[in-house]
């Protein structure tokens, strides 16, 4: 079995999740170690998979690329990370990361080489439709392709093959150096499928459950999730069904969503699709969702429908924010646990319920799905392996509604969404469903329940001990210290390795050479004195460059 199949994603997206600057400082900053203080909240939810929208080195929002090998210097450094990551794993959540490859920022070290040295860069056609004879709207002497006409995220071309290296290095690195578990494959509609299949063998070849899906808003997602491309997709077209079956009050809409993906002829019935209620891009589900008292049920259908559910971060509180003027920051604001207004725990402790149900029954891992009753308001469907059969039913009126359905069973249904309560079943059954409710029904002897004890706010909860970070030494008093070979770390998050010293010809004045570990690979020349001083930034005073190795 794929871990895919027993999993409860939740999607953070960092900068926002940890209230960084919207246009990077360069200031190295700890912020993403605030995620050490959530992990008991995510085991409570029964969340083990994080996919984090972009964490490395950019100039604004994270999709605006400086350094593929560089964690983001307003969340951390490639240590921390790598820290952080390491504890997830030891609590059982994996990590996967946002992999940007169709675009980069300007700021990225080739464009800066094509804005440097124009027609004479080596990099010109490391980018899409580079032409001398125009100029840009940033006033470039040339013009270039931005992606989906933004000029601020330069197309990169991935028939070139150096680019192609290049992103599959940072890959790889990825995987030795943070051990991550899978991507999300940003804007994967626009890009070349060929670059897919290169991807993925080359991260089946390190992790055989690597796990792989793209973001796809529309089309067939068969052209690129497949055995030869990616595992799966953004499942955006049950997304839009869960939020509107609701405002309109009519599950017609759901159910023919799932027919069409998962029924007797459905077109992905070999597809294990990514689902969400909300993400990074759109307006949260809380705020389109016009009764918040059916969100219990949005959520419902996420967790029993097939494929893997995804809980974007905060929405388990049922808070709001709207993409409006094409800015999507009021749906990427800074989430503080002890600090979240008007938070709905009854949604939470739903969610909490939910995924322990999810966890626990094979039928919503494995199961066939089909649709048993369908009516405007209410809704019943199927989810059955061989050996387990599980009823879903939903109820969006604002009255009590019947509703029938044949079990072809003999014995006992248990509502475990709902204290245990039991149903002696004959076959076609007639259940009684409350308004603006949902229940799991699962066919058994009479002895099947579920507690749900552990989830309970005041029930321990297990987290290994938080590993000691690099603590902020500003206070301490700072002298400078002799320089030896060896991993230094620049204050503002680069690392690189002294490979050896020399002397200036005209002054004798010693120098350090040195050489950048990640990113070209660059090597450098500096003042042995300059190497060693101790810098100011923002009132804290740092070694300017701070050795990592003994």
């Amino acid at each position: 079995m794929h871990w895919i199949h027993d999993t409860v994603f939740y999607n953070i997206y960092p900068l926002g999740f940890c209230g960084a600057p919207r246009k990077n400082d360069f200031v190295l900053t700890y912020r993403l170690d605030k995620l050490y203080d959530f992990i008991p909240h995510l085991k409570r939810m029964g969340v083990n998979a994080i996919v984090f929208n972009p964490v490395f080195e950019s100039t604004r929002h994270g999709y605006d690329t400086i350094d593929y090998y560089k964690i983001d210097s307003r969340l951390g450094d490639n240590e921390s990370f790598k820290k952080l990551c390491d504890t997830l794993h030891k609590n059982g959540i994996r990590v996967l990361l946002d992999g940007v490859f169709n675009h980069v920022g300007r700021d990225f070290f080739a464009f800066k080489d094509l804005q440097h040295n124009a027609m004479g860069s080596i990099y010109t056609s490391w980018f899409h439709n580079v032409r001398f004879d125009r100029r840009s709207p940033y006033d470039d002497p040339f013009s270039y392709e931005g992606w989906a006409g933004h000029y601020d995220l330069v197309k990169l071309n991935l028939s070139n093959e150096d680019v192609v290296e290049h992103l599959l290095g940072a890959v790889r690195f990825w995987i030795d150096e943070f051990d991550i578990d899978g991507l999300r494959l940003d804007a994967a509609n626009v890009m070349d499928v060929n670059f897919f299949k290169r991807l993925k063998n080359e991260c089946k070849s390190k992790k055989s459950d690597f796990w792989l899906y793209g973001e796809i808003v529309g089309g067939d997602y068969n052209r690129w999730a497949n055995p030869d491309t990616l595992d799966s997709v953004t499942n955006y077209d049950i997304y839009k069904a869960l939020y509107s079956c609701h405002n309109d009050r009519n599950y017609f809409e759901f159910a023919h969503s799932l027919d069409r993906e998962y029924g007797d002829w459905g077109i992905y019935k070999n597809l294990y699709l990514y689902n969400f209620a909300d993400n990074h891009d759109v307006t949260r589900v809380a705020s389109i969702i016009r009764d918040k008292a059916l969100l219990k049920n949005v959520y419902t259908m996420l967790f029993t429908m097939p494929g893997a559910p995804s809980i974007y971060y905060g929405s388990e509180f049922g808070i709001e924010g709207k993409v409006h003027n094409h800015s999507d920051y009021d749906v990427r604001p800074e989430l503080d646990l002890n600090n979240i207004p008007n938070r709905d725990d009854q949604l939470l402790e739903h969610i909490c319920k939910l995924s322990k149900i999810m966890h626990t029954l094979e039928a919503f891992q494995f199961g066939k799905y089909k649709n048993e009753n369908i009516q405007l308001e209410h809704l019943c469907y199927s989810m059955k392996t061989d050996s387990q059969s599980v009823f879903v039913l939903l109820n969006q009126s604002d009255e009590m509604r019947q509703i029938g359905f044949d079990t072809r069973f003999d014995g006992v249904l248990t509502d475990v969404l709902n204290d245990n309560n039991t149903y002696e079943c004959h076959g076609y059954m007639n259940i009684n469903i409350p308004a603006k409710s949902s229940m799991i029904l699962i066919c058994n002897d009479g002895s099947f329940k579920m507690s749900f004890d552990e989830i309970n706010e005041n029930a321990p909860l297990i987290c290994k001990e938080k590993p000691v970070v690099q603590e902020d030494n500003s206070s301490e008093e700072l002298i400078p210290e002799e320089i030896t070979l060896g991993r230094y770390r620049h204050f503002k998050g680069n690392e690189y390795e002294v490979i050896g010293f020399a002397k200036d010809s005209e002054t004798t004045e010693k120098m350090v050479i040195y050489k950048a570990l990640y990113g070209e690979g660059d090597t450098w020349v500096r003042p042995y004195k300059m190497f060693q001083e101790i810098v100011e930034r923002d009132g804290k005073r740092f070694r300017r460059f701070e050795k990592i190795d003994g």
